[in-house]
């Protein structure tokens, strides 16, 4: 039994944030019925055709959900969502600023009809304060919370090369639902979960914000390199490519300068002994270790590090990770199916000693639409005067699951 067996969650949901929290519940058991507009669907969808003609975003936050369509302006809509509503556990969504209310759907009407529901609200700023009507997306909000402003080079700020305000947000939703699960497990009541896109990226922006507000200046940019610690970072091998290494202390200083750089006299150098003192140096530190490494292949490079106990990595592509050995020997792959046929998709991160993740195909759009109306009671004739008024669409799985 997996642990939110039993579990329905009904999801007005687009893009990343709703649809990364509804796809890990439904890892973990949950029925997730996933709301999307009649013949396109979730605008994910279109995103790229690179995965055997579906979009990564989509094949990536979708697998094990129902997908039923409905336009929601449509006058059987509220009838339909109120049927779908009354059986759920669980109502999320990710609308435009203003949506959700206008249709009938704010958190405190659900509640005041459904007091075990658990309702979770997300949006870019909130429903109050002067950034409410504001929409949001992810490189916006990454921009909005500071994040550009202390990644990239010193020319150049960057944004993170994944969604990861929408990502927060959506693991701040995936727990904040299941904490309202539990505490309505104990109470019997459900409640209301608000995750705002700010405020998650803030969060995750907690080490600048003190270390900026304290000290009177923002942590440098220094492109993959640590801001504050020496030797943190990229440095290139004499084959041409490059390993990251990081230090986190003077006892682990000493050994790299003994062990890796064969210069034991250095941790005591008193221009290099502390770490402020190798941050105030950064550009002589960083040479005199590249001129070391110059010496040595990445090869011969991590075999002396490891050996040292000195952590590392490579620079890894995504083609590189998705290869990756240590994935491969922990069996951390499976195969779902889709549309297309199947492809595959890695366990969540979160292993349980005595149940294995939900991986469920992917769905066609409309695919459940038929068969959750049938369930909700709409008779077949009620079910064809939707579809002739383009309140609904459905299509038969053109590949087999």
């Amino acid at each position: 039994m997996r642990p939110l067996d039993g579990i329905t969650v009904v999801s007005l949901e687009q893009a990343v944030a709703a649809p990364f929290a509804t796809r890990q519940l439904a890892d973990l058991g949950a029925r997730v019925i996933k709301i999307e507009r009649p013949k396109v669907g979730d605008f994910a969808r279109d995103y790229d055709r690179t995965v055997k003609g579906m979009a990564s975003h989509f094949v990536w936050l979708n697998r094990s959900k129902e997908s039923l369509t409905l336009d929601v302006k449509h006058a059987k809509a509220k009838e339909i969502l109120g049927r779908l509503i009354e059986r759920a556990d669980v109502f999320i969504q990710n609308l435009a600023p203003g949506a959700a209310a206008r249709l009938g759907l704010a958190a405190e009407e659900l509640m005041a009809a459904h007091p075990k529901l658990v309702v979770c609200d997300i949006s870019g700023y909130g429903d109050s304060g002067a950034y409410s009507h504001k929409k949001a997306y992810d490189l916006l909000v990454q921009s909005e919370a500071g994040v550009l402003s202390v990644t990239g080079t010193p020319e150049t700020p960057s944004k993170v090369g994944i969604s990861i305000a929408d990502i927060a947000t959506g693991m701040y939703a995936y727990s904040g639902i299941l904490t309202a699960l539990y505490r309505r497990e104990k109470t019997g009541k459900g409640g209301r979960v608000e995750v705002t896109m700010l405020e998650a990226l803030a969060e995750w922006m907690g080490y600048p914000l003190y270390y900026t507000h304290f000290s009177g200046a923002a942590p440098p940019r220094t492109g993959p390199d640590h801001a504050t610690i020496v030797p943190y970072g990229r440095f290139q091998t004499g084959d041409g490519k490059s390993v990251m290494l990081g230090l986190q202390n003077e006892r682990e200083w000493a050994v790299f300068c003994d062990k890796v750089l064969g210069q034991p006299a250095l941790a005591k150098d008193p221009r290099y002994d502390s770490n402020f003192k190798r941050n105030e140096r950064r550009a002589e530190m960083t040479a005199l270790i590249n001129k070391t490494f110059s010496t040595l292949t990445t090869e011969q490079l991590v075999a002396k590090l490891d050996a040292a106990g000195i952590a590392n990595a490579r620079v890894n592509t995504p083609e590189e990770v998705w290869k990756h050995a240590q994935l491969k020997e922990r069996d951390r792959w499976r195969e779902v199916g889709s549309p297309v046929g199947k492809i595959p998709a890695l366990l969540p991160p979160a292993s349980l000693s005595d149940a294995e993740a939900r991986m469920d195909p992917i769905p066609e759009i409309g695919e459940h639409t038929e068969d959750i109306l049938k369930e909700l009671g709409f008779k077949q004739e009620e079910i064809a005067a939707l579809k002739t008024d383009a309140a609904i669409s459905f299509e038969r799985r053109k590949a087999s699951h």
